[in-house]
């Protein structure tokens, strides 16, 4: 089953349970995944569904450290349920001993040696832990890497 298909079943498990909260954030997430398909005209596939899940993920997390900033928990608890929602659809985490194997293969791979070589490195990286590991903190240790 796609993933899409697998979040409308879940829009529609929510509808039947009546949990308000959940079926208001999957609503959310098919809204803007109807929106990609249409603005671009394509069937969006897994992986562009898992990167529209990490950019709504993204934005809660953004959101929730601006809410308790501004001392806003009640904001901050309806974000923290949303998040919690959309974490369910991105695929399995990889560790951090993993992603520090990844990171290190991939130097290698590329031949990389200073920080000026950080894209190639990126670009290595990118398509095999996206939705898989946070892109800020992979790119944190590569550039720990090439500068020590």
């Amino acid at each position: 089953m796609s993933l899409k298909a697998r979040i409308t079943d879940d829009m529609k498990t929510a509808m039947r349970a009546k949990d308000t909260a959940r079926l208001g954030t999957i609503r959310l997430l098919l809204a803007a995944i109807k929106q990609k398909e249409v603005d671009e005209r394509i069937e969006l596939d897994d992986a562009a569904v898992s990167s529209i899940v990490e950019k709504l993920i993204k934005q809660r997390k953004d959101s929730i450290s601006q809410f308790q900033a501004a001392g806003r928990d009640d904001l901050v608890a309806s974000e923290q349920a949303e998040l919690a929602v959309l974490q369910a659809y991105l695929p399995e985490q990889l560790s951090a001993a993993e992603v520090e194997a990844a990171v290190v293969a991939a130097i290698a791979e590329s031949g990389a040696s200073s920080a000026k070589d950080m894209g190639k490195v990126m670009g290595l990286l990118k398509p095999r832990l996206a939705g898989r590991a946070d892109m800020g903190q992979v790119s944190a240790l590569i550039k720990a890497r090439l500068a020590g």
